[in-house]
């Protein structure tokens, strides 16, 4: 019995690196539950990952959205960003098709009420709070300037960092944006050099946040950088170069090498792709395998039947235990905090969860 689950992440364009560890994530989940076996009403489930590009683009996120429902996926994973997953998501919701997004965190996803819509993440509530936290009790900034890229996702999180920074007794003296695609950063940091600040957040991705902290330390820039996921990882430290030193940034969840399974991941993903993980490729695996769980459940590949039971699995995946609140948001929401030493990002703390 041949099921169709759909994957969507970009897989060109600046992030591509991210959308492809994503995809790559979704991958190896589908060919480890084919070597399973598994049976479902008394047939062999074989998946088949149907992926697809939205190129980080709203609008192209809810056209492939449309071409997955077309072509009769059973489930999606995705999307990766909260820029094409929010708009997607009413696209599943109407098909009734679930929908698991292993990386987007904009609380607005899990907040429109669609019974279809989950994610193996904690949203930008918790993480924003966690780190606007961070900046003014670990670090000790007294001042802090906050930059977003004007997507859900950057402008969302940096929301909530600025919310919680300010809560616990930071100053936010500068508040600037771009877009995801610039590359020059220089006049909003020389902007922001002149105000002096302790730290710098920047909500956006990798891809323009390594630019950013290489030209904040041409500039003679001495705050601490700081980002949130969407910028923690080894693909920020290769565009940042000699900048990426002290860089502090946090990943939603227990890191993937201080968990039973995550070791193991690791090792086997490296083993198969040929490259290390990026960011969420571990939470990608985990929602396949929440999918088969409910289908197992359920003991039908047929959305309509297995989607009640999505809901209320409890799977021990490689991120961690995983169950859902009502909303579809994980009940644990552990956020770890790194910092870059070396070239290699290190755990500082870990905040939460259970």
């Amino acid at each position: 019995m041949v099921v169709k689950i759909g994957n969507v992440a970009p897989t060109t364009g600046p992030i591509a690196h991210l959308g492809k560890d994503n995809e790559n994530g979704a991958k190896m989940a589908v060919d480890d539950v084919n070597a399973m076996k598994v049976m479902i009403d008394g047939k062999v489930l074989k998946l088949e990952l149907v992926p697809e590009d939205d190129q980080a683009d709203p609008k192209q996120g809810t056209i492939v959205a449309q071409k997955l429902v077309d072509a009769k996926v059973a489930a999606v994973i995705g999307h990766l960003n909260s820029g094409t997953t929010i708009p997607a998501s009413k696209i599943y919701s109407d098909a009734g098709i679930p929908q698991i997004s292993p990386s987007a965190t904009n609380p607005k996803y899990t907040e429109q009420g669609f019974k279809t819509a989950f994610r193996v993440v904690a949203n930008d509530i918790q993480q924003g709070g966690t780190v606007g936290t961070y900046i003014a009790k670990d670090m000790g900034a007294k001042s802090v300037a906050i930059i977003d890229d004007r997507t859900a996702y950057g402008q969302g999180v940096a929301d909530e960092v600025e919310k919680a920074a300010k809560a616990a007794g930071a100053t936010v003296v500068a508040r600037e944006f771009t877009t995801d695609k610039a590359t020059d950063f220089m006049a909003i940091l020389t902007k922001i050099k002149g105000k002096n600040p302790d730290a710098i957040f920047y909500g956006g991705m990798d891809a323009t946040g390594g630019p950013m902290a290489k030209q904040a330390k041409d500039l003679g820039i001495q705050s601490k950088f700081v980002m949130a996921d969407g910028g923690c990882s080894p693909e920020f430290i290769k565009l940042a170069g000699s900048a990426a030193e002290g860089f502090i940034c946090s990943i939603p969840g227990t890191p993937v090498d201080k968990l039973a399974k995550g070791e193991d991941f690791k090792k086997r993903y490296k083993e198969k792709f040929g490259t290390e993980v990026q960011i969420y490729s571990p939470n990608a695996y985990d929602a396949v395998m929440v999918i088969v769980e409910a289908m197992k459940k359920a003991n039908s590949a047929d959305s309509a039947k297995f989607l009640p039971e999505v809901s209320k699995v409890s799977y021990d995946g490689v991120t961690g235990q995983i169950t859902f609140d009502d909303k579809g948001d994980l009940n644990s929401g552990a956020i770890t905090m790194y910092v870059a030493k070396g070239g290699q990002l290190e755990v500082v703390t870990t905040v939460g969860g259970k």
